[in-house]
């Protein structure tokens, strides 16, 4: 199993969007090329705890929404 990534307190400050607006910012210019090394591996680091703490955001929204059925299917959650 993978390593929990620890997410950054300013990180957890942020709205999905703004975490995934960061992120692409960050793939961006990773993919540029135009980055030094040493730097390339900092923002790196943080595109890390981005991309987990979207995944967390998502995962949270999703069972918000869902709820396992005993056959494995979802469906809507009955919040009343």
């Amino acid at each position: 199993m993978a390593d929990k990534v620890e997410i950054a307190e300013d990180i957890l400050k942020l709205s999905f969007e703004e975490a995934l607006g960061e992120l692409e910012s960050i793939v961006d210019r990773l993919e540029t090329g135009d980055v030094a090394l040493e730097e390339s591996i900092e923002i790196y680091k943080r595109g890390n705890q981005l991309r987990a703490y979207c995944d967390e955001k998502l995962k949270s929204a999703q069972a918000k929404i869902e709820k396992i059925t005993g056959d494995g299917s979802t469906a809507p959650l009955d919040t009343d």
